[in-house]
Formats: structure tokens, sequence, C-alpha cells
């Protein structure tokens, strides 16, 4: 724990100097580290495919991600507005002024090392707090690699490279960012168990927290849908990255019209998914990312047997090197206690439902509530979908997959997912303190509501 002293002590310092440069020019510096990103794109788009193992074109898109968010932090930097808001009293004005945080925690998860550093990081620092920043301890390489190419964008710029400070660690290093008082904000990535647990710790010392947790969504196919692109979503939402993301689709609900039909085109796209060495062309499905993952997965078919699931495709390890398994598609009641929990693995649970609202019921009944997204033509079923009465999650899409979400929306969602929200949209606030400024500029005193005192 000497090294995290160490570099929380330089960021800290850092610190100072950062939030003193005006935040246009604080964007210029994140515009150069885009660029130099955006040079070795390939190479540490490769370098993220290996260590990580998902396929190599959503290493590069990760890392394209990242890229965008710098891209994206650069205009942002020159419109983080205030408000002026009309006094009540004459000759006085009032306003919001916004200021940086100072020092702000950033800690990822192994599925996506690179897009939610980005998230995080690109508008932390135009905000103009430094970053700290816990990469997953099975993705080393790839938070060197990264933190040596901005690291050379702020000595290039005759800055303190501890502006941006990076750990490779395990929980102890975790465990100290929530706890130390001189990080306000503190990003985690994760399980909603470990969640909790920082929720926690940052919270008793009266720290902030963005959390990205836990998902557990659903596609809904109407009777009205496209099939077509309906399936095609379905293949991508479910498999893509091996399933390991947190807006990877996990249940599927058909309409009970068309559910046999659906599912007979399902599993014949399934059975053309090409499983193998995530570098090589035309791999759709690459390993799981460490052992304990296959042994989890297996674990979790072994829990589908117990309560009723039928195996339509898949539902076994693939005896190889390397911590291959099957894409495995499900027949489940949605009362099962499994159904509830986030099986990390291209693992698909298909439903049956009759009406609309006993879809939007399914969806909202479990836990977590990150994505979701319905497939349908019909105007009045789309805008009950997105409506009060519709799915609770902080991701609500139609006619699109769960997963692939663009950075100029808010990331994040509601319930046991932790309430967070990074990346677009107003999310930058939340790197922020806000002031409510109050300025008198006559000779009066004039108290608000009418008070008079004396």
């Amino acid at each position: 724990m000497d090294d995290y002293e160490k570099g929380m002590s330089a960021c800290f310092d850092a610190a100072k100097t950062w939030m003193a440069i005006p935040a246009p020019k604080r964007g210029e510096i994140v515009r150069q580290i885009g660029d130099a990103l955006r040079a070795k794109l390939h190479h540490l788009g490769r370098l993220l495919s290996l260590e990580m193992g998902k396929i190599l074109p959503e290493g590069i898109g990760e890392v394209q991600e990242i890229i965008d968010m710098c891209d994206y932090a650069v205009g942002l930097s020159r419109q983080l507005n205030g408000s002026i808001i009309p006094s009540e009293r004459p000759n006085h004005m009032m306003m919001e002024v916004w200021n940086p945080l100072g020092v702000v925690g950033v800690i990822t998860a192994f599925n996506f090392p690179c897009a939610v550093l980005g998230w995080n990081a690109c508008i932390a620092l135009v905000c103009g707090n430094c970053v700290v920043w816990k990469g997953a301890p099975t993705t080393p390489l790839i938070t060197i690699a990264m933190t040596k190419i901005v690291a050379s964008v702020f000595e290039k710029n005759n800055l303190p490279s501890a502006i941006f400070t990076a750990f490779c660690g395990g929980a102890e290093i975790g465990q100290a960012i929530a706890l130390d008082t001189r990080i306000p904000l503190v990003s985690f990535t994760g399980s909603t168990k470990v969640g909790q647990m920082v929720q926690q710790q940052v919270s008793a010392r009266f720290g902030k927290c963005l959390l990205e947790l836990s998902g557990n969504n659903a596609i809904i196919v109407m009777d009205d849908a496209d099939i077509p692109l309906a399936v095609r979503s379905v293949l991508f939402a479910a498999v893509g990255t091996a399933g390991q993301r947190c807006t990877t689709c996990r249940r599927l609900l058909l309409h009970e019209s068309i559910y046999q039909t659906f599912l007979d085109q399902l599993v014949e796209v399934y059975k053309q998914v090409r499983i193998g060495d995530p570098m090589e062309k035309g791999t759709l499905l690459g390993p799981l990312h460490t052992t304990a993952s296959k042994e989890s997965f297996l674990k979790g078919i072994q829990n589908i047997r117990s309560q009723g699931g039928k195996i339509l495709l898949g539902g076994s390890a693939i005896e190889s090197e390397g911590n291959f398994v099957q894409p495995t598609i499900v027949e489940i009641s949605p009362a099962a206690p499994v159904v509830r929990e986030e099986l990390f693995g291209p693992v698909l649970y298909a439903m049956k439902f009759q009406t609309l609202k006993e879809a939007i019921e399914i969806n909202n009944s479990v836990p977590q509530g990150l994505s979701s997204s319905i497939f349908t033509r019909k105007p009045d079923a789309i805008f009950k979908w997105i409506g009060p009465h519709g799915s609770d999650c902080g991701i609500v899409n139609v006619n699109i997959p769960t997963n692939g979400a663009e950075i100029g929306g808010a990331f994040g969602g509601e319930k046991a997912t932790g309430g967070g929200r990074e990346a677009g949209s107003d999310s930058w606030k939340q790197y922020m303190r806000r002031a409510t400024c109050t300025i008198n500029y006559g000779s009066e005193l004039p108290l608000a509501q009418g008070i008079n005192f004396g």
C-alpha cells in the first residue's frame, strides 16, 4: 500500500494545478489524448482482445469508444454552463457555478476495461478533476498501456503525469479508494454485491458513488415484430462478448403466436455461430474470461436444470484449450429463481407471454434494471413501453438490441444496477460541485420571503 499512498498523494497534489487550467484548455489536452489513442487504435484493440478474450472487432470497437469519448469531452469543455436565476430581491442576482470536485476514483471491470474508463475519465478531466484508476486485476496489460499513452500527453504539455494515476491490484486497492477522503466521487463498475459494499464505505465518509452494476436485460418480441430483424438483434445481444456485457440480453420474451417460429429461426442462427480464437477473422464467440467464469457457467447450467429449465441448444463447456462454452438457449419459467440472477455468460432464457402488460410485468420483475428492448411496429405499444407504465430500466430501446449503447446518451440503470449515469447527456454534472451564488450589487439588504428583521 506504500505505492498507493505515493501515487494518490501525487494525484491529489496535481489536482491543484489541473483545476486552475481553463476548461477549454483542459479539453485541448483531452483532444490530444484522443489523437494519441487513435494512433494506436489497432495495437490497443489487439491487446485488449488478447487479454480479455473478446473478438477483435469488439476489442478495436472498445478502444474506438474511448476515442469517441475524448472527442465528445472536447466539445463539452466549452459547455459546462451554469444558470442565471431571477432573484426576488431588487439589485440582486442569482446564478449557479460549477467547480471541479478534485479527484475522481474510477474502478473498472474486466469486460470493458477501456470504454468504462472513457465514460468517466474523459468527462472528469474536462470538468477539472484528476483521475485515480484501478483497472481489473485480470487486465493489467491494457491498464498499463493506456496509462503510458495518457501520461505521455500530460508530460508533453509540461503537466504532471499524476493528473491521471493508475493502479494495478486487487480488492485492497479498491477498498483504499472507497475509504479515501481525498476522493469525493468514486465510480464503480462490477457486481451488485461488491457495489453495495463500495457504496456503504464511500457513503460512510459522505462521499458520492456512481454505480454501474449487474444487468438482467430482456428483449420483448411482439406478434407484429420484424422477425428477421429481431433474430439478428437477439443473436448480437445474447452472444456478443460471450455474454459478458452488463447489457447482454439474458431474457427473451416471445408473444405466444410467434414463439415457436422465432425460436426455430434463432436456434438455426445459433448453430452457425463460429466459436474459436477471438483474434481470427470470422469468429463470433471467443472464450470466457477466466476458468472461474467457465465454472460459474457450468454451475449455472446445473441450477437451470434443477429448476425445470429445458436446454434447447448448448449447455456445455467445449473440450479444448481455453475457457470456451457453447452459446445456450433455455426454455424456463419466468418464476424460476435462477432467472432473477445474472449468469455472466452466453445463456438466454426464452419465455412466452400473451399480452404486452404481461410482458412488461415480466421485464420489471427482476431486481436489476439496466437495459431493455421491445420489437414492435405499433405506436401504442412503443409509447406505453417508454412511458411511466412501461420498462423500469435506465435504457429503454425499440427495435434494437439491449447492448451497443451510443456515448451521447447517459448510460446506467435503476434498482440493483445502482442508479449511476455515465458518458453523455448531463452526466457531467456528477463530476462537479454546484454552488448557488447570490450577489447583492446594491446598498440595501432586502430579505427573501418578505422578512423584515429590524
